[in-house]
């Protein structure tokens, strides 16, 4: 990445930021459908996952959620907060987008949050009935700003080549001292990366910690559809671009899991590696 003007300003401003806490909250690691997932019984004896979600701490003790799932009070209760400061949308797709009534005078009779979401994503919203009221009821506040400064964090969007039916799809760098990256969706690494290395793209990103798209963990698990309608890079493939963990590697951690992925049951193909699979619940300190 390009280093930022002003260098001796930004040493002064980093060595400030490391007396605050600023800390991501896992809150779901499942796919859109959650686990177990309705209309299947291959999974009905699975420990419940939701659907994925982060939640953001800033310096000043500000929450920021991402994605708004329909479970959005059993996440709330696993975030331990009952206050949102603002929405951050990674795209329109069921599961990361379905809790948004949840917000209106039916239940939480939220005001004024700031909504932060793509242009594309945006009209979505206005467009969509059930939806634009939230805007004219002042729920949300919306901004498309692809960088959001927030207190001792800042947000940048990332746009990635995902199903793009109803929206484009963002992924989000969330910077302070340490960067974790937030890509649950995107439908293939060669797309993403443009020819470059997983490894190579994670630094050159200055990543310490990402959260990624561990949808499928083998490109032949949907038995009964076509998984090229649903394309996620399956992990057994990200695994071989990633091979063992070395020293000095940050982490990776496997979210977004369909209720097919054996990983729900046996987390040891990814964590003999030395990556992980994602837990909800699970604490990353960014200080």
């Amino acid at each position: 990445m390009e280093p930022h003007d002003g260098g001796t300003e930004l040493i002064g401003r980093k060595s400030e930021l490391r007396d605050v806490m600023v800390t991501v909250t896992l809150l779901g690691t499942a796919q859109d459908g959650g686990v177990p997932q309705v209309g299947c019984d291959c999974c009905i004896d699975l420990k419940q996952r939701y659907p994925v979600s982060i939640g953001l701490t800033d310096s000043e003790g500000g929450n920021h959620l991402f994605e708004a799932s329909r479970y959005l009070g059993e996440q709330l209760r696993i975030w331990n907060t009952t206050k949102i400061d603002s929405l951050f949308l990674t795209h329109a797709h069921f599961g990361h987008v379905d809790g948004l009534g949840l917000f209106g005078k039916e239940t939480m009779n939220a005001q004024g949050i700031s909504l932060h979401c793509s242009k594309r994503m945006l009209e979505l919203i206005e467009n969509t009935p059930n939806w634009s009221i939230l805007l004219s009821h002042g729920v949300f506040s919306p901004r498309t700003a692809p960088l959001v400064q927030l207190p001792g964090v800042t947000v940048e969007a990332i746009e990635v080549p995902h199903r793009a039916e109803l929206s484009d799809m963002h992924a989000y760098l969330i910077k302070a001292q340490k960067t974790l990256l937030f890509l649950p969706d995107h439908d293939t690494w060669q797309e993403t990366l443009r020819e470059h290395d997983l490894r190579a793209w994670l630094n050159h990103l200055e990543v310490d910690i990402a959260l990624i798209d561990g949808t499928f963990f083998s490109s032949d698990e949907l038995k009964h559809r076509n998984q090229e309608d649903v394309p996620h890079p399956p992990v057994e493939q990200t695994l071989q671009m990633l091979g063992e963990k070395r020293d000095g590697d940050g982490r990776v951690v496997f979210i977004h899991l369909n209720h097919t992925n054996p990983l729900c049951r046996d987390e040891t193909p990814v964590t003999e590696l030395g990556w992980e699979v994602g837990a909800e619940g699970e604490v990353y300190d960014l200080t």
